[in-house]
């Protein structure tokens, strides 16, 4: 090979600056003395393209999925059981709101004649399948997240920090209802027992936690706390 080729075979100095061995048409490249096929390999020291970056786990990889998917795990079983001690507070808090609003609407209109006495069983029936419809999406959900995390699904890791962050939010609303008694709630009309918010409390502390080392992990070192590499 010629002395004025680079090692690679991909420029060619002409006396002034390097220029590029491929013609134009991309078929042929001069080698230094004759053209030849742009397919020709040029042995060892031949052009490589640079690989792709990857990304490689660090300690707190493992970790991390480990303490994520046994959050959703724990927040699948959590949600699953709503429906059963959550029926009762919320059905009791729901006839309480609506019983007070027909009395005020009687007051205002005592024309008006009341709903159907069955009224407030077929809320407490459609309160009932809410619940359960909630309780079996916000399961799927979590299915979802575990199987995610577990395969470091990087799409499912910022979905779960963006759920965690709502949930970072809403914490300290949940400490000053718990603390306050739901004033605000209780000022509406419709209260719940304060002990619903302490359990809200207790789920939102730990979830905050782990928001706040994921986001660390991302900022530091990336989705999963997984380094950039080169292939």
């Amino acid at each position: 090979m010629s002395a004025r080729l680079s090692p690679d075979g991909m420029y060619y100095w002409d006396g002034t600056q390097w220029v590029s061995t491929l013609s134009h048409d991309g078929r042929t490249r001069w080698n230094g003395t004759a053209w030849i096929s742009a397919s020709q390999v040029y042995g060892p020291s031949a052009y490589q393209p640079p690989g792709r970056v990857v990304r490689e786990p660090t300690s707190w990889t493992r970790p991390l999925q480990i303490a994520v998917a046994t959050f959703y795990a724990l927040e699948g079983v959590y949600t699953l059981t709503l429906p059963f001690w959550m029926s009762g507070p919320m059905t009791q808090a729901m006839n309480q709101s609506i019983k007070q609003s027909i009395q005020r609407q009687q007051q205002l209109n005592p024309t008006v004649s009341p709903p159907p006495a069955d009224f407030l069983n077929a809320m407490s029936s459609f309160m009932g399948g809410v619940l359960w419809v909630a309780a079996v999406f916000g399961l799927a959900i979590a299915v979802v997240a575990v199987i995610g995390a577990l395969n470091r699904w990087t799409w499912i890791y910022y979905v779960a920090l963006i759920f965690l962050g709502f949930g970072a939010i809403s914490l300290p609303v949940d400490l000053i209802n718990a603390a306050g008694g739901s004033a605000v709630m209780g000022a509406s009309g419709f209260t719940v027992p304060s002990w619903t918010y302490w359990v809200g409390v207790a789920v939102s502390i730990p979830g905050t936690a782990l928001f706040v080392w994921m986001l660390v992990a991302l900022v530091k070192r990336g989705p999963w706390a997984m380094r950039r590499v080169a292939a």
